[in-house]
């Protein structure tokens, strides 16, 4: 099961034969940890995460994990460098080496330019969601939903491309039915977009401190006014967060229309909805 590994001085480990150095702590939560590494094979850098195992039931979850990296191959989607399983005495411990993206997250973008007294353009807007929505369709395609999208979980490559992160959230989250499946997706990107148009969730600080966004939307948000935002970007908003989760836009319409509304070549005009 997975690559083996070793601990080969007290600041490098090798994964898969290959070396990497330890630069520092990245961060921490439950029971897992991300340090940033170095690959002394290439001088690239990465995240490696690694997750403690009590029971036979954590190295499954964590294997699924792994699993669920292994299944896509989408530039929107976090992909997997290497993965294995450590033995720690009577425990393990879970490694997946994962790409490092310096710029972080979404919500570390929007709260940088909130602390600016500035907001994403709505080009930059349209690209992202066209790129989240790109990821979501290839997640769709094997069956699975990705049940905890939000900002936090939204890494930006150097180019501000989004990849969708913490694919263990899907590890149990294969829905048969296409209709559920659409439906909880648009629910919680409806609450992406809106943090991306107005720098905060829709209902409250629980959002804005990163927790899941899978809600049930019980009452029709009031979009907020602002002339920064046209009305077809506020009608896609609008339409993923009707609180009918029948009448929500599937993510193959969602694509169309986004691309639609892409900035035009020079000398077209821009397509509305």
């Amino acid at each position: 099961m997975g690559h083996a590994l070793c601990v080969c001085s007290r600041g490098t480990v090798v994964v898969d034969n290959k070396r990497y150095l330890f630069i520092q702590k990245l961060g921490e939560g439950g029971f897992s940890y991300v340090d940033l590494v170095e690959g002394l094979h290439d001088g690239q850098f990465y995240a490696l995460k690694r997750i403690l195992c009590h029971e036979q039931q954590d190295r499954e979850e964590a294997q699924r994990e792994a699993d669920m990296h292994r299944l896509f191959h989408h530039p929107n989607i976090l992909r997997l460098v290497a993965y294995c399983l450590r033995e720690r005495g009577s425990k393990h411990e879970a490694w997946l080496l994962l790409p490092f993206f310096k710029r972080g997250t979404l919500w570390n973008e929007i709260e940088k330019l909130k602390d600016k007294g500035s907001f994403l353009t709505e080009e930059q807007i349209l690209r992202l969601l066209l790129g989240i929505c790109r990821g979501l369709e290839a997640i769709h395609a094997k069956g699975y939903a990705h049940r905890d999208l939000k900002p936090t979980n939204i890494l930006l490559g150097d180019e501000g491309q989004p990849v969708l992160m913490d694919l263990g959230s899907m590890n149990q989250a294969c829905i048969h039915v296409e209709g559920s499946r659409q439906a909880l997706a648009l629910q919680s990107l409806g609450c992406v977009l809106y943090a991306m148009m107005f720098g905060e969730g829709p209902y409250d600080m629980v959002f804005q401190k990163g927790d899941s966004v899978a809600l049930a939307v019980q009452n029709q948000l009031s979009i907020p006014q602002s002339p920064r935002h046209s009305s077809a970007l506020r009608q896609l908003l609008s339409m993923m967060m009707t609180v009918d989760p029948q009448q929500r836009p599937h993510i193959p319409f969602l694509l169309s229309q986004l691309e639609a509304l892409q900035p035009p070549a020079q000398g077209q005009h821009t397509t509305q909805i």
